[in-house]
């Protein structure tokens, strides 16, 4: 895991990155965020690119808040993965969940929603038509693990204003995502494969093959990505998932593309 010197940045102005294995990791803060025109990549960081973006911005802030946090080290997938790799990129993605559960705590930065607290988000039924309820992290289809996995989640603003937590905001959370507050706090065990395909059916992804790779470590598979397969994916998903699992809720969905996925028919489980 290749992590982030979060004092580098916001005290010495520098890039450092340091891989780490296993039970060597550090405390890390891990970033959640959805996908702007201007990130910063790997390379472009370690060679000084992107001064002045939104992207630069955002890495700059999240090392901010880690070392206000306490935390020397953090994990952004945009500049931490060498996605010129296609083998270090699909060990990312495998790994994904359990880097985001492993965390310290992930900074969820929803660049949408103007600064609030947790105090001023009204109940339901207004919530979904808030700006923190109508956040485009919410419909993203890479989010659902990062909201799920991480055992502290906190949510931000635009300009890095805290709204509240994940454990103060279950209530909340459940009525905008339908998902079991259970579920919410990383408890999967009690839910159907057809549950957690349920969730997932309302967000959308780029490319259609992240439809089946954002759903690896929520189904608790590992297996190679193959960019270029489209809704192939799905169907190899299927049958990863089918390798350690008799649980047939799984045929009740199928991948219509990058729209996401869709209801087939199954009617025995209970939406939350």
């Amino acid at each position: 895991m290749r992590l982030l010197d979060a004092k580098a940045v916001q005290i010495n102005k520098t890039v450092r990155f340091k891989e780490f294995f296993d039970v060597d990791t550090p405390p890390y803060a891990i970033l959640s965020h959805t996908w702007g025109q201007d990130e910063v990549t790997f390379h472009g960081l370690r060679s000084g690119l992107g001064e002045g973006t939104e992207g630069l911005k955002k890495i700059k802030e999240c090392c901010a808040q880690a070392v206000v946090d306490g935390y020397a080290w953090v994990w952004i997938d945009t500049c931490c993965i060498d996605k010129s790799s296609s083998a270090e990129l699909s060990e990312a993605i495998n790994s994904m969940f359990k880097w985001y559960s492993n965390s310290a705590v992930c900074y969820a930065y929803l660049a949408d929603v103007p600064s609030m607290r947790l105090e001023s988000i009204s109940a339901a039924p207004f919530l979904k038509t808030e700006p923190f309820g109508r956040s485009r992290w919410f419909s993203r289809a890479w989010t659902l693990q990062e909201l799920i996995a991480p055992r502290k989640l906190e949510f931000y603003s635009r300009d890095w204003g805290l709204i509240g937590s994940k454990d103060r905001m279950l209530r909340e959370l459940s009525e905008i995502t339908t998902i079991h507050q259970d579920a919410l706090m990383g408890d999967l065990r009690k839910f159907s494969v057809a549950q957690k395909l349920s969730w997932a059916s309302k967000r959308q992804a780029t490319r259609s093959e992240d439809t089946a790779y954002c759903l690896l470590g929520i189904l608790g598979v590992n297996m190679p990505l193959l960019y270029g397969e489209g809704e192939r994916a799905f169907i190899r998903l299927q049958e990863a998932f089918l390798s350690i699992s008799d649980d047939q809720s799984l045929f009740a969905w199928q991948n219509l593309g990058p729209g996401i996925l869709h209801n087939i028919g199954y009617t025995g489980w209970t939406t939350y």
